[in-house]
């Protein structure tokens, strides 16, 4: 085995280059087995039970690191190299195999010249598998004329070339296989077209690079070429979880008071009959409820489907909520928020306090990201875990990291939002992306775009814009986290924007510094007016077909867009006019410049 070293942030072994990703290092193409090949020794084992509860049995483990200059005997990970197959730029030969230079491993031809892995690589459009495209199988292949006996029998494997000859047109039918052995010579173009790979009997292994082949294990799925950095190659399942002391869901607690009520249970008894409704009327009137909740609740209708990510986010905001009605957080524990409550009667405009209740400046926050697994080619393809050892009995070992930070969370008025979204115009805006993210293959994993969520992640996207100019953190070092949805137990309404990092990146303070009221309202102002008019307007305004797949509405790199790293849907689902209004669309904040303005004589 050829031993490469090489450094990687921690970071990067989640993700962009985690289980099943391809690295490019030092002009070699190498891949990251599953977790089932770490030394566990050199792995620390890293904790957060509101993760794994969600994760399900497994544990989580940060990937082997060192300190300093590394050696032989430093901690590390194994990579394998992906795709084998090779041409030397200087002879163009193509190869498989590595040479030795004096009993060392080198990546040089045997001439001399470097070795430069194959672009295009073989990639299952169901199966999530991945190989080498059989160059020399595959360049013997076809059904046209030149697929004689001397071509079909030929066995000069070391006699294929990787040609690039402008005689034959231009892009890829100018790059050829050519075998110097039968002088059979096939263009690349004949190679992305659909289908070709199963044309010419290329039949996928149903296994990954670094898994042995297993006998009578065939996939049934076909092979698509397609070039080996892909962003369809690797489709990272990511999970992650702020380290808080999980509060339970105001909505929770109300249904413990309920059962606990002395009555409840003659309401359960009853079964929906006309003594029920009495009963609930009673235990309603005296907790403060409504009899539709009792009745709920003795019928067993109080679960309501969820997902992870929702889940983790529930017991997050309700932890939130505890904090800010606190005030000064003297705690010592990886969870420190200061909690500010607005008043409408604040020198500031009142349709921004009438929205915006509560601030809070994040002091402390630890947060865990894990790996789960990836797919390939399609969003639908099958799941592959980043454990796949051969001992199923053994707990399986998520890659984890945990990084330390500071943040400011912003809490708007559950009232105000409802109300807003109930209007026609804003639900018929908020459906344009609703019935585009329902007909995607892929978009069902992004958050439901209810106008809530889509006006809130936007206003997010513009803070973060204008927090990169005052806490002094690049844009892509800033994170958010949306608690925007209207389908839970508990209605959540409020952003998080925070910093996270594994080294002093995440806690200089320059972000929550901002966090008290008096500087986290004008930076919101600023935002929102810098948001009023992009460089790109009528155009952006007016459109509602942005972004991948069209889902994002008024929103482009000129007003609204950040770093794909910092946003949870990759800068999707964004529209400014949800935020500030539109010829036909009231926004949540649409008066709030008009205001500030007049305030300011402007």
């Amino acid at each position: 085995m050829e031993r490469i070293l090489h450094d990687l942030r921690l970071s990067e072994t989640i993700t962009p280059f985690g289980v099943g990703a391809i690295v490019d290092v030092l002009g070699q193409s190498l891949m990251a087995p599953d977790t089932s090949w770490w030394e566990r020794k050199y792995a620390p084992e890293i904790s957060c039970e509101r993760l794994l509860a969600r994760l399900g049995p497994g544990v989580l483990r940060q990937a082997p690191a060192h300190s300093g200059r590394a050696a032989r005997e430093t901690a590390h990970l194994l990579y394998w190299r992906f795709p084998a197959w090779r041409f030397c730029e200087r002879c163009t030969t193509l190869s498989q195999l590595t040479g030795k230079y004096k009993g060392r491993w080198s990546n040089h031809c045997e001439c001399g010249g470097a070795l430069v892995p194959m672009r295009y690589v073989a990639v299952c459009e169901k199966g999530s598998h991945i190989q080498d495209v059989p160059w020399f199988k595959w360049a013997h292949r076809g059904n046209d004329a030149g697929v004689t006996d001397a071509v079909r029998f030929c066995r000069a494997y070391k006699e294929l070339k990787f040609e690039r000859s402008s005689q034959h047109g231009e892009g890829l039918a100018s790059l050829r296989i050519h075998c110097n052995g039968c002088k059979r010579s096939r263009p690349l173009s004949e190679l992305v077209t659909k289908e070709s790979l199963h044309r010419d009997g290329i039949r996928c292994e149903g296994t990954q690079p670094w898994e042995e082949s297993k006998p009578g294990n065939v996939c049934e799925h076909r092979l698509t070429a397609v070039q080996r950095g892909a962003t369809g190659n690797y489709l990272a399942e990511r999970l992650s979880a702020l380290d808080i002391p999980e509060e339970r869901p105001q909505s929770a607690e109300t249904a413990d008071r309920i059962r606990g009520h002395l009555y409840f249970d003659k309401v359960v008894d009853d079964n929906g009959g006309p003594q029920s409704e009495m009963v609930a009327g009673w235990i309603a009137n005296e907790l403060g409820v409504s009899a539709e909740l009792v009745l709920a609740l003795a019928a067993g209708g109080d679960d309501s489907p969820t997902t992870p990510l929702l889940d983790l986010k529930d017991g997050e905001w309700a932890a939130f909520l505890k904090k800010l009605d606190g005030g000064r957080d003297h705690s010592a524990d990886d969870f420190i928020v200061d909690g500010w409550k607005l008043s409408a009667e604040s020198d500031w405009p009142p349709t921004l306090t009438g929205r915006l209740v509560g601030v809070g400046q994040v002091r402390r926050v630890r947060e865990v990201r894990a790996l789960k697994g990836f797919r390939r080619h399609k969003a639908d393809a099958d799941f592959i875990p980043v454990d796949l050892g051969p001992d199923r009995r053994r707990k399986p070992v998520y890659p984890a990291i945990e990084l330390f930070g500071e943040g400011i969370f912003l809490r708007f008025d559950e009232a105000r939002i409802s109300e807003w979204e109930s209007l026609p115009e804003v639900r018929s805006r908020a459906d344009i992306l609703v019935n585009r993210r329902n007909s995607s293959t892929w978009a069902h994993r992004l958050d439901v775009p209810e106008p809530r969520f889509i006006a809130l992640h936007t206003i997010a996207h513009l803070l973060i814009r204008r927090l990169a100019f005052a806490s002094g953190y690049s844009s892509a070092s800033l994170q958010e986290r949306i608690y925007a949805h209207s389908d839970r137990p508990d209605r959540t309404a409020g952003i998080l924007i925070y910093t996270a990092a594994g080294d002093a990146q995440g806690t200089l303070g320059g972000l929550v510094r901002l966090g008290r009221p008096g500087k986290i309202l004008p930076l919101l102002l600023a935002a929102l007016n810098d948001a009023d008019v992009c460089s790109n307007d009528p155009v952006c305004i007016e459109s509602d077909r942005q972004g991948s797949s069209h889902l994002n509405l008024s929103a482009c790199h000129g007003c609204a867009l950040v770093s794909e790293t910092s946003c949870e849907t990759a800068n999707r689902l964004l529209d400014r006019q949800l935020v500030l209004g539109g010829e036909k669309v009231p926004g949540f904040l649409e008066h709030v410049l008009d205001e500030a303005r007049r305030r300011r004589g402007i």
